[in-house]
């Protein structure tokens, strides 16, 4: 059987299977399933953050937003994209994380511009990691450092959504946070747990993605929750 690959999907299995009239086996479709899935969450990740982005240059406001869960996203997204280089992940297992490193610097940006006059301790923490992410992700680090980095990485990650679900709780309101962006990083942790196991990554790649569930999904239904109904319309009077 002539081989049918392209980017790393190996089509010769499916498609021989139903030229034959039979439906392909589960050995041969889950990998094909896991590598189609990873390379969508890959192209979705490229306009993720895009409806908050543009839900704050809309409004000219970052109320509601915590400034500490951006910054810790991108935090954890630079350890986790450098891990993944580190251990040779084939791109579609992992690929997002440098659409939403990109995504996730751009959006902090627009957060201290919205958020004048910046402190001095975000101004620290803004340079410290201008100091450090180049070297993260270029791996000159000691192994065993690295391995302490991405184990800690999965608490970042946990800890850059609390401050913001504290606030939504606290005001009752989840102020500008995008719906939509909320829900495709939702759907994208969901997805990414299966297409982790099937590219047999490590346990720790998949918690990560187990903890995005749980966090993304507490934040989604807050936004449902919190939600103001529509103002109705005072019906004029003849």
């Amino acid at each position: 059987m002539v081989e049918m690959k392209f980017l790393g999907m190996d089509f010769s299995c499916a498609l021989g299977s139903l030229s034959h009239g039979q439906f392909p086996e589960k050995d041969c479709l889950l990998p094909l399933i896991s590598k189609l899935l990873g390379y969508c969450i890959v192209a979705a990740s490229t306009t993720v953050k895009l409806p908050q982005i543009l839900k704050i240059l809309k409004n000219n406001s970052v109320r509601g937003l915590s400034v500490l869960s951006f910054e810790l996203e991108v935090v954890g997204y630079t350890i986790a994209l450098a891990y993944c280089l580190h251990k040779g992940l084939p791109f579609s297992a992992y690929g997002e994380l440098a659409f939403l490193l990109i995504q996730g610097i751009i959006l902090v940006a627009i957060i201290y511009y919205y958020s004048q006059p910046l402190g001095t301790k975000t101004w620290i923490r803004a340079l410290l990691y201008c100091a450090i992410a180049p070297t993260i992700v270029a791996g000159q680090i000691d192994p065993f450092l690295f391995e302490a980095l991405y184990a800690s990485q999965h608490a970042i990650f946990f800890c850059a959504r609390i401050p913001q679900i504290w606030a939504n709780f606290k005001n009752k309101s989840t102020g500008e946070l995008s719906f939509l962006t909320s829900l495709m990083n939702f759907a994208g942790s969901m997805v990414r747990v299966f297409t982790s196991m099937q590219e047999k990554a490590p346990m720790s790649v998949v918690m990560g993605s187990v903890i995005g569930i749980m966090t993304n999904g507490t934040i989604l239904s807050q936004i449902i929750m919190y939600q103001k109904p529509p103002a109705k319309k005072e019906k004029k009077s003849d």
